[in-house]
């Protein structure tokens, strides 16, 4: 197993809806992406599933506009999370198929997760605030 992420990883909560789309996704994508696959599959299987009735407010999901800060660096972004068809960095739009989409589904605001990107280094993201349309 690849590892990918170096500390305790924190509670996530996924919508029902996300959870069944990112496994058929995770699937697909396997070959391709193996490591960032292996990380969804390991974040679906832990995390708690809600109805997509049961909306948490402040939940990382699909479609969030998520603004974290880089605790290295101190550096603060926004981007949507969107899938891999909707990817547009230049737009902000960042596909739960990178490291740091994988990373950020699930987390709520004040959540902290570390993880390693494909270059072996070693980053630790904090989610600021999320907003949901």
């Amino acid at each position: 197993m690849t590892n990918l992420v170096k500390a305790a990883l924190p509670p996530i909560t996924l919508t029902e809806s996300d959870s069944e789309r990112l496994i058929q996704l995770s699937s697909a994508a396997s070959a391709r992406f193996p490591a960032v696959a292996e990380v969804l599959v390991r974040e679906i299987s832990r995390a708690r599933i809600l109805s997509d009735d049961d909306m948490i407010p402040d939940l990382v999901r699909m479609g969030s506009e998520v603004e974290f800060r880089d605790n290295a660096t101190g550096q603060t972004r926004t981007m949507t999370l969107v899938y891999p068809e909707g990817a547009d960095v230049s737009a902000g739009k960042v596909s739960i198929l990178t490291p740091i989409g994988a990373a950020l589904i699930g987390l709520s605001v004040n959540q902290s997760i570390e993880f390693q990107t494909p270059a072996g280094e070693w980053r630790s993201l904090k989610v600021l605030a999320v907003r949901n349309r």
